[in-house]
């Protein structure tokens, strides 16, 4: 339940991700509190939807936030918006001092993946939450790197195409460039890759993730290791994801020598020995959304961990 005394939070932009994030607020917050939800449609389901549940609304997007009653009570405003909305509102928002959980691949502030790196941009003022691809997989990439040295890494995120609105359909090439520099950034490969898969298959599948990783092994048998760390690493993002987990076992491969890998490294790199390959699959929670668009889910269940913590944390600002 919601702390009636915990920091107020507003969402830009109701649409699916950003409806689920306000009834994972209302429902489940230990530190937050809903205190409007702002939008340019006044006839959507999330709207509509919030009004009936007591949130203040507003169709006019943000500049109607920033002239609501109470907007100087927010301490936390996530945007659950497109890449190039962001852009627009993160100028709007700044003079305001407001905090801001970014959901939207604009990259304007550091990569935050729970897991991960929380810890380390707890007083930032703009976090950005990577994408749903990211989410799910950089925390393998991270937990590859932590036991040996990953030198190129890809993901592929397959995810119902029922699940892929119009923010995520126009964010495509923002979601390939800003996952593949996170991987690098936060999972810690020298190299990185993304790939997203629309699959229209019906009845719509739940979202599956695949992690290659291309790591040098230094002539150790160090996949128990590997596995280990991997392993540990599900269950973390699992405490706040619990749809989140393996599909297999980790496989650690030894790469054939005439397998031409060195036009994926980066230059002068040496030849890595293994590849590690993880398969993932993320179930929602349906608090809104259906459960096959884990993809949506693990967005808005990441985001509403980095803003519990930076409540809790007590919300200082860099």
């Amino acid at each position: 339940m919601n702390d009636a005394d915990g920091t107020a939070v507003a969402i830009i932009g109701s649409g699916n991700i950003g409806t689920d994030l306000m009834i994972k607020v209302l429902r489940h917050s230990k530190h937050l509190r809903m205190g409007a939800m702002a939008g340019i449609d006044p006839s959507s389901d999330g709207l509509r939807r919030a009004a009936r549940m007591g949130v203040p609304t507003t169709h006019e997007g943000v500049r109607g936030l920033t002239e609501m009653p109470g907007f100087d009570e927010i301490g936390i405003v996530f945007d659950a918006t497109s890449a190039k909305a962001h852009l627009a509102n993160q100028r709007i928002l700044e003079p305001f001092g407001k905090r801001l959980i970014d959901l939207t691949p604009a990259a304007i502030g550091p990569f935050v993946v729970p897991a991960v790196n929380l810890d380390d941009h707890l007083a930032a003022p703009n976090v950005n939450m990577v994408t749903c691809g990211g989410q799910a997989t950089i925390p393998i990439v991270a937990a590859v790197s932590q036991v040996v040295p990953v030198a190129y890494a890809e993901i592929v995120a397959s995810i119902s195409s029922r699940s892929a609105g119009p923010g995520t359909r126009a964010n495509i090439d923002e979601f390939t460039e800003t996952t593949s520099h996170a991987i690098e950034q936060v999972g810690g490969a020298a190299r990185g890759k993304a790939v997203i898969i629309l699959n229209p298959a019906e009845p719509p599948l739940i979202m599956r993730d695949t992690v290659f990783c291309l790591a040098d092994l230094g002539g150790d048998d160090r996949a128990a290791e590997i596995e280990e760390s991997v392993v540990k690493m599900v269950a973390d993002v699992a405490a706040y994801v619990p749809g989140y987990r393996l599909k297999q076992q980790v496989l650690v491969s030894p790469i054939p020598d005439d397998m031409p890998v060195e036009t994926l490294l980066i230059p002068g790199a040496s030849r890595p020995t293994h590849q590690v390959s993880v398969f993932l699959e993320v179930e929602g929670a349906a608090h809104y959304l259906p459960a096959y668009a884990g993809n949506l889910d693990i967005m808005t269940a990441a985001a509403l961990r980095v803003a519990e913590r930076i409540a809790a944390h007590g919300g200082e600002r860099l």
